[in-house]
């Protein structure tokens, strides 16, 4: 399917509420919100129906899993979809089987079909960031999934760190990938504004980057928000969201500057993968 020349997107940036059901809530009201705006596609935060709970390692968080696309979140997003007529990327703390547990985003189209899902690849294991304790590594590659918007991948937060997963998206087609995530201040908080400008650029693509905001339970980090969109240029398309607030980001994204860009940067044309070999030596 192909791209329209302009998609309207959105990015929720959102704090979180004290428990599962009202996040959820507060996000479908968000889903009516951006749809009355004219949004046709819209990305939530990483485990956007729940906190960010990898601050600490407590077996207890374990059981806030549910199934995809089977669990209840997915099927009330599946439902808010359907009524909007939007494309819907809603990352969730997913349970495949007893201790098979991802930290994984579905997509659902605009019609409520679920279309598949994508699980976080690299998993971070440092102080704050306790992932290992809870995600196995996905295992299902880097899909791109036709949706009514066209073309769309999906990157999980610390696997923007990574190229390999971005380039693999581009050689999949994907002209639009999100990028939920939960960061905070400190640590990586002026890598945000370099990664994934940089990966649009090497790709060719648009990137939704999206952040949790303020400050959780289970740890006290600090998310700094600042989500945006970035064209195939680098450059923001509309500026950042507040790095303190919740926040309804919309934006119209030019799909026919991808075509534009690959016609003047012919990265496609000029890699060299028989060079390659050696970056993925064992």
């Amino acid at each position: 399917m192909n791209m329209a020349d302009i998609i309207r997107a959105a990015l929720l940036q959102t704090s979180w509420t004290g428990d599962l059901e009202s996040m959820v809530d507060k996000s479908i009201a968000y889903v009516r919100q951006a749809a009355e705006q004219g949004a046709q596609v819209m990305c939530f935060q990483e485990l956007f129906n729940g906190p960010y709970f990898c601050q600490v390692q407590d077996d207890d968080h374990k059981d806030t899993a549910e199934a995809v696309p089977d669990g209840p979140t997915i099927r009330r997003m599946r439902a808010a979809a359907k009524e909007t007529g939007m494309v819907l990327v809603a990352p969730v703390y997913e349970k495949e089987d007893d201790g098979f547990l991802y930290n994984t985003a579905a997509v659902i189209d605009a019609d409520g079909a679920y279309l598949g899902k994508y699980r976080k690849t690299h998993i971070p294991h440092l102080n704050g960031f306790w992932e290992k304790f809870y995600f196995r590594p996905g295992n299902l590659g880097y899909p791109v999934f036709d949706t009514a918007v066209g073309r769309i991948g999906v990157y999980i937060c610390y696997d923007r760190h990574f190229p390999e997963g971005w380039r693999a998206l581009g050689l999949a087609g994907a002209k639009l990938v999100f990028n939920p995530s939960a960061t905070s201040r400190g640590l990586s908080m002026h890598l945000w504004n370099l990664e994934q400008p940089a990966s649009a650029i090497a790709n060719e693509y648009f990137i939704g980057a999206i952040n949790r905001v303020g400050k959780e339970p289970y740890g006290g980090n600090d998310f700094y928000g600042s989500s945006y969109f970035v064209d195939p240029r680098g450059q923001l398309v509309g500026g950042p969201a507040s790095d303190t607030e919740e926040e309804l980001v919309v934006r119209d994204l030019d799909m026919d500057m991808i075509g534009q860009v690959r016609k003047v940067w012919a990265f496609y044309r000029d890699r060299r993968p028989d060079a390659y070999d050696s970056l993925v030596a064992p």
